[in-house]
């Protein structure tokens, strides 16, 4: 014999509908589609009440994710279930440089190179880009960037010389 429920989820019309309409949209993410689904199958005012674990099998989730949905929703409403709480130390809350900063970056780096340089560094373009940027940005914020979009600047220098070393060999 089970043990009776600790929370019953009784969703308004309302409620109900704003579920429906979150699941159904495209922009939904996989996480949250699902959050909402548990919620709609443990749902006592509409339709078929499933257990925890039917709903865990029907979404393809472990117990222990349902239970903390059903927790969330108690404590914190639909709008609980339906956002993401971010850490504060995560990628990205801590991530200096965002898309269009990193296009600005590639563009400068691929661009015409300093009188008196051969090639771009990271300090170069650290020095540069407190010009054209409207934020200053350290080394390691550009190395990162330039990192994360696979960006060499010494790519084509280190091609030149091994070839050039294979020849002499």
């Amino acid at each position: 014999m089970a043990r009776p429920r600790k929370y019953v989820i009784k969703l308004t019309d309302d409620e109900f509908k704003e579920l429906k309409s979150i699941i159904r949209k495209k922009a939904t993410s996989k996480t949250i589609r699902c959050r909402c689904q548990i919620i709609l199958d443990l749902d006592e005012a509409h339709g078929k009440v499933l257990t925890h674990e039917q709903s865990a099998k029907s979404n393809g989730v472990c117990l222990a994710t349902v239970t903390n949905t059903v927790t969330k929703y108690i404590n914190g409403g639909i709008d609980a279930v339906t956002e993401f709480k971010r850490n504060i130390n995560s990628d990205n809350a801590r991530r200096k440089v965002d898309g269009r900063m990193e296009a600005q970056l590639i563009e400068l780096a691929c661009g015409p190179v300093p009188e008196g340089h051969s090639r771009w560094t990271i300090r170069l373009l650290e020095e540069e880009s407190k010009a054209i940027l409207e934020t200053p940005v350290s080394r390691e914020a550009i190395r990162n960037a330039l990192k994360k979009t696979n960006f060499d600047l010494t790519k084509t220098i280190t091609g030149v010389s091994r070839q050039k070393k294979t020849r002499n060999s």
